[in-house]
């Protein structure tokens, strides 16, 4: 806690772009806590609420993009091979990867802009998009959404609680242990319970196939179907 008082003091909106870009590259670094402690300084005179705000969802934006370009670099014909070969620990098989991409196709927008409001979820939801191609643009608008939201709500509850800014943390804290303890015991029970044969007979996926997918079919952004980085874009 002590350091990032020091990051806030020291170096203000700049200090909480750094902390938000590092909380969304390193979850373990919680928004929870960076957050409404900063709003409680923007109170106590030491910035401003808006530059909070604003410092606050650049940082998260920055953050994000750099797990949208992972994504982007697996993209869903190399995570089809993944899953041949090593389906059990991915838990998917090359089918439900087709699937998934399909239902990202139709709801993944609304997932990328509420995903960004969820503890646990927040960092994770850039991976798909990128995965699955959505183009650039729309996504850092639906981040940026998501992200304001999220750091607005959490931001002016410090500068309202003033002193009693880290009850924030008791409550959000819980929030996305429940939801992560969620994800790891679904996890382990989607391994234990995998069939390695399902879709696998219908879905051969050869070395030469899968480079010839990222040779051929992938823009500069790794969206498949694209043909070019501007294209992808919109």
């Amino acid at each position: 806690m002590f350091w990032i008082v020091t990051i806030l003091t020291e170096f203000g909106g700049l200090g909480v772009f750094l902390l938000m870009f590092a909380e969304n590259v390193f979850p373990p670094i919680p928004s929870e806590v960076i957050l409404p402690l900063a709003g409680y300084s923007a109170a106590k005179g030491q910035g401003s609420l808006a530059v909070v705000i604003i410092a606050g969802t650049l940082g998260s934006v920055a953050g994000a993009v750099i797990w949208y370009y992972v994504g982007c670099w697996v993209g869903v014909e190399r995570l089809k091979w993944f899953a041949l070969r090593h389906g059990r620990w991915l838990t998917l098989t090359p089918s439900d990867i087709e699937r998934v991409d399909r239902w990202f196709d139709q709801y993944g927008r609304w997932a990328v802009l509420f995903g960004r409001m969820v503890p646990g979820v927040r960092t994770l939801i850039s991976v798909p998009a990128g995965i699955t191609g959505m183009p650039l643009a729309p996504f850092l608008g639906l981040t940026a959404c998501g992200s304001a939201i999220w750091t607005a709500i959490l931001a002016i509850a410090g500068y309202e609680l003033g002193e009693e800014y880290s009850q924030v943390a008791k409550v959000v804290e819980p929030v996305s242990n429940v939801v992560l303890g969620a994800v790891v015991l679904w996890y382990l029970w989607r391994v234990a319970t995998f069939d390695h044969n399902r879709g696998r007979a219908a879905h051969h996926v050869s070395a030469r196939e899968v480079t010839n997918g990222w040779s051929l079919d992938r823009g500069f952004n790794g969206r498949i179907r694209s043909s070019s980085f501007i294209g992808s874009l919109f």
